[in-house]
């Protein structure tokens, strides 16, 4: 059967009119066309899970089978099959990968000034307790890169940052994956879950209001988790107080300002406001918090082993720096110190020791006190700049007035009917092109160079390289996006969600799962979303579920999968340079990342419930 209806033209023969998604176009059965429709998918997780492809090529190959199953399987003229694909990639551009080039540029400023290090050297002075410097640096600063830029920078960037301030290598980079979990869904200026809703076709404020709704309660767990990786139950018996306290303020920001007042902005605040949370905590109340520990001497300072008594090694070798030979004896050789930052003199002080802890402590907090107080306030300053822009443009005045500067059009040749018979959403294109938030982190970078002291020209070729860095990262989005948007026309998507649909009620409780599983092998809680989006929509349409919810649940879910995912264990063994110890890092996150997954499940289940179905907005 075909799927396509077809105009006599009078110059070049049949001219296409319209496309009719028909869920069942491989031999007239749902089964088989839902089995067919996973071939795409199938394609991209084989490509990435288990021959290692790069994500790139792995997303390109994606896309191709997407367009043979397409054009083969369920009937889609070929002209208008590369019209999907083309909508597609253009929407992984704009706005997708607008913001982040525009948030990554900013971060990029601070660096080639220097005043990332300051900032760097301001966290260290804040405390001198390692609890509280994990919980500051992976948890609070690391939700702030990942508001910023995402895509694997917090994971690099706090690992690096805990090896200065004299975390053990390993150790460094579990805290830094265990903490990339509660920020995920709003990261990068709120790109996955604005990627959700433009696949799914829910609302904006749906999707990002369910989200608001569940990954919040991730973050009142994960500070207390980051407390016991580093000092076992002593830590949390100890440090509890500035654990619960980060925990329950990001959770209530990330929930007040999705719901209630920016997307893009949700972590930036979050995670701001969870910091100067726990600075004051741990300055107002240092004995009663540290258990009148001296100052320097940390739970790190103990022997090579993990909260409980169990080896930080395990079976792939030491928490040690890279020469592998075990023990602790040696010198610190491990992770990257960056420029300027003073190694502890002293001569061979044992790795981990409690002297070697204090000397690297006294050393950070000695070094940000040369730090003129100017460009400390200039480090802080981009962050500060960011809020105020995202603020000023929702003011009532000014918002509706930026809001109707819209880029709105249907994609022209691309005249798909759903099953219902109406026109698609995956036809139609639509860009407020100045709120988005790419264009306001443009006009507040151009501030951001102007305060950071930077000429035009250079922060042009900054702008420039940054793009140049993303080349690949643009290229994966992109080619993600088209084969999201070819699976959605053609009806594949539709197919799949039809059939898994029969899972009933129980559809809640796995919902998440899949957000899980596409997290953990493509890397992105984007790609996942552009996957899955639209296939839990339709499950959830069919099984009688609210359709946020299930959405919601696959970009939470998702943000659980991200500390497993090849690319994020490569990335945090190799800021720590820890190379080859991928299989370790994994087993010691894996058990964290299934707990949490648990409970979200379990959340999102009742949530479908009348138990907590009043949570829904």
């Amino acid at each position: 059967m075909t799927s396509a209806t077809l105009l006599s033209g009078p110059m070049a023969g049949p001219v296409l009119a319209v496309y009719q998604q028909d869920p069942k176009a491989v031999g007239g059965s749902l089964g088989w066309s839902a089995l067919v429709s996973v071939v795409p998918l199938a394609v991209v997780l084989l490509a990435l899970g288990v021959l290692r492809v790069r994500a790139q090529w792995a997303a390109l190959a994606g896309l191709v089978a997407a367009l043979v199953v397409a054009i083969v399987g369920f009937a889609m003229p070929v002209g208008m099959s590369l019209l999907a694909a083309a909508h597609g990639a253009f929407f992984g551009l704009f706005p997708i990968m607008w913001i982040v080039v525009n948030a990554l540029w900013v971060f990029n400023m601070t660096v080639a000034t220097g005043h990332f290090d300051v900032l760097r050297r301001s966290f260290g002075t804040f405390s001198s307790d390692r609890r509280t410097q994990a919980i500051l640096v992976a948890f609070c600063f690391g939700a702030l890169l990942e508001a910023l830029a995402g895509f694997g920078a917090p994971v690099a960037i706090s690992a690096v940052m805990l090896v200065a301030l004299g975390f053990r290598p390993l150790r460094a980079a579990v805290l830094a994956l265990v903490a990339n979990t509660a920020p995920v869904a709003f990261g990068a200026m709120g790109v996955p879950v604005i990627t959700l809703a433009q696949v799914s076709g829910l609302p904006l404020g749906d999707v990002a209001s369910m989200v608001g709704r569940q990954t919040p309660f991730l973050a009142l767990f994960v500070p207390l988790v980051l407390v016991f990786l580093v000092d076992g139950r002593r830590g949390v018996r100890e440090a509890w107080v500035p654990a619960v306290v980060a925990g329950v303020v990001f959770a209530i920001v990330q929930f007040a300002t999705s719901n209630y007042i920016s997307v893009p902005l949700t972590d930036i605040l979050a995670s701001l406001l969870s910091a100067v949370a726990v600075v004051v905590v741990a300055r107002a109340m240092p004995h009663a918090l540290w258990a009148a520990r001296r100052p320097g001497t940390e739970p790190e300072a103990e022997p090579d082993t993990e909260p409980g008594g169990g080896s930080l090694v395990g079976a792939g070798g030491p928490d040690a720096p890279g020469d592998g030979s075990g023990g602790t004896g040696g010198s610190r050789r491990g992770g990257p110190r960056p420029s300027g930052e003073p190694r502890p003199s002293g001569g061979s002080v044992p790795a981990g020791s409690a002297a070697e802890e204090s000397e690297a402590v006294a050393a950070v907090r000695s070094q940000a006190q040369v730090d003129d107080p100017r460009e400390v306030r200039r480090a802080y300053a981009p962050y500060v700049i960011i809020v105020l822009v995202f603020a000023i443009v929702q003011l009532p005045g000014i918002k509706p007035a930026v809001d109707s500067l819209k880029l709105a059009f249907h994609w022209p040749g691309l005249d798909v009917v759903a099953t219902s018979g109406k026109p698609s959403s995956t036809t139609q294109y639509s860009l407020t092109w100045l709120s988005t938030a790419g264009t306001l982190m443009l006009i507040a970078g151009v501030i951001v160079a102007a305060v950071l002291g930077l000429g035009a020209a250079r922060a042009a070729a900054i702008w420039g390289r940054t793009v140049a860095d993303l080349k690949w990262a643009i290229l994966t989005v992109a080619a993600v996006l088209a084969l999201a948007y070819v699976m959605n026309a053609s009806a594949q998507t539709t197919a799949i969600g039809l059939l898994i649909a029969g899972a009933g009620g129980a559809l809640a409780f796995l919902s998440p799962l899949l957000g899980w599983f596409g997290v953990a092998v493509t890397g992105s809680d984007t790609s996942s979303n552009a996957l899955f989006g639209s296939l839990q929509v339709t499950a959830a349409n069919t099984a009688g579920l609210p359709p946020e919810l299930l959405a919601g649940a696959n970009s939470s879910g998702g943000v659980l999968g991200k500390m497993l995912s090849p690319q994020n264990l490569t990335i945090a063994v190799a800021a720590v340079k820890l190379d080859g110890q991928e299989g370790v890092l994994l087993r010691k996150v894996i058990g964290w990342s299934l707990g949490m997954l648990l409970v979200l499940a379990i959340l999102i289940y009742l949530q479908s419930t009348p138990v907590l179905g009043w949570m829904l907005p």
